[in-house]
């Protein structure tokens, strides 16, 4: 693989090379579950533990992926830890329901992503991120410094407002976002009481005090729906076919209950923007200790904008800046980790004839976090090399090898939206400006629902 000149290695936990007592593992669980893993979890393609005495296999190895994401999927179903984190949030929202309910969300769902919305997303995309950055006019001209992460928190949630709920979401923009990052942030958490699998009615000491925001949601969420509800009764002729109507029209005893309509809103405005929001802040940080690759990204941006090519097709004709944003998306995924538990006993062999026995209860980690860094599957697995996704080395990497997104039947259903949404956004804020770290950026990441940058991304902006 060619190689920019300079290679560069962003902050992350260095692997354990000792195991850890129980009581270490909770407090680190706490603090920060990213450094939770030892060497093996990135040397290994796969491990047998005793994880807060739970069972577990940590999964590394790409074929043994496929097996339990796709092959039997119907064997694996959400574990026990992950309901108790999420569920308090997203309740019956797309990616903490299961069974019928989740069948039922991801039919009502999916006309929303098929590809005749995309063009009308990527012009409202590019007139949301147009307008968001007439904001950086004042701080670039004063050599200014910004947090590129709540930044990117605010544009990705102006876009989704604009895009699946056309500007009609009942919450004023910059206090919402704030009230988004703080209920992602704290009840994200994996709280010690979940790793003991204790009931949920058992009160997590990491999430005292986050009722009355949960009720601030529940009444955004409530007068959201009202109002469009009025809307579709009173002028139908007028209703915008975005994500809130196709919901609202699929409400009913044989579609969705009000309710599962009320978490699937919950859970887009949070999670659906927090991910690329989390993906781009650590892009810009990324690309600027890399200004050889970025000045690639800034000549493909110029060449794109002046063709004046469509926004729609601005993912296929700028494979820099979306290289960039993978290679970011491998180091930071936005979910480091996607957990099962086995319903019932399970065994794959590998090519090679080694067996892996799943017992049943088995709880299975999925690591994209550990997947991503791993030494069997990566060249330099913790530096930032984008030219590993550039056409022409990309198509060498095994479909279950990199997972930002997840895989099977449950792959996030809004992947083509955040890749788009993540290009158009690069693009218009790299055309005229310049993102560079300061000595007060040292952004460290830590899991909470997504991977986050703790101390945030402090960066001096300038134009170009």
């Amino acid at each position: 693989m060619d190689m920019i000149s300079r290679t560069f290695e962003p902050p992350a936990p260095i692997p354990r090379k000792q195991e850890l007592s129980k009581l270490n593992v909770l407090r680190t669980v706490l603090r920060n579950p990213l450094e939770l893993w030892s060497e093996q979890s990135y040397t290994l393609p796969w491990i047998e533990t005793r994880f807060v005495n739970q069972q577990t296999l940590i999964v590394n190895d790409p074929g043994l992926i496929r097996y339990i994401l796709v092959e039997n999927v119907a064997n694996y179903e959400m574990s026990e830890v992950r309901r108790l984190v999420l569920r308090p949030i997203l309740r019956d929202g797309l990616l903490t329901a299961e069974g019928p309910t989740w069948k039922r969300t991801r039919k009502a769902v999916a006309p929303v992503f098929t590809p005749r919305h995309a063009k009308g997303f990527a012009d409202k995309m590019l007139s949301t991120c147009e307008h968001y950055a007439r904001r950086y006019t004042r701080a670039a001209d004063g050599g200014m410094s910004v947090d590129i992460a709540t930044d990117m928190t605010e544009l990705t949630y102006d876009i989704l407002a604009e895009t699946l709920f056309s500007g009609q979401i009942a919450a004023e923009t910059e206090a919402f976002t704030k009230d988004v990052e703080t209920l992602l942030g704290s009840m994200g958490r994996v709280d010690p009481m979940d790793m003991l699998l204790a009931p949920s009615w058992v009160p997590r000491v990491t999430r005292w005090g986050s009722g009355k925001l949960m009720r601030r949601f529940g009444t955004v969420v409530a007068a959201t729906m009202e109002e469009r509800r009025r809307q579709m009764r009173a002028h139908p002729e007028t209703v915008p076919q975005d994500f809130l109507t196709l919901l609202l029209e699929r409400e009913g005893p044989d579609g969705l209950h009000a309710d599962e309509i009320a978490d699937n809103i919950l859970t887009f405005i949070g999670a659906g923007h927090e991910t690329t929001a989390r993906a781009l802040g650590w892009t810009f940080y990324c690309i600027a200790h890399v200004p050889e690759f970025r000045a690639l990204m800034e000549a493909e941006i110029d060449r794109v904008v002046a063709d004046g090519t469509d926004p729609v097709d601005w993912l296929d004709n700028m494979p820099h800046v979306r290289a960039a944003f993978e290679e970011s998306m491998r180091l930071y995924p936005p979910a480091p980790s996607i957990n099962r538990a086995a319903i019932e006993a399970d065994s794959w062999t590998s090519p090679t004839g080694e067996r892996v026995d799943i017992a049943k209860g088995v709880s299975v980690l999925v690591m994209p976090w550990t997947l991503h860094r791993h030494t069997l599957y990566w060249e330099n697995p913790r530096a930032f090399v984008p030219q590993r996704f550039l056409p022409g080395h990309r198509e060498s990497l095994h479909r279950f090898q990199y997972l930002p997104f997840g895989a099977g039947p449950r792959v996030c259903i809004g992947a083509t939206f955040a890749l788009q949404e993540a290009v158009i956004a690069l693009g218009v804020l790299m055309k005229d400006y310049r993102f560079d770290v300061t000595p007060q950026t040292r952004p460290w990441p830590v899991q909470r629902l997504t991977t986050q940058p703790q101390g945030g991304i402090p960066m001096r902006v300038t134009r170009r």
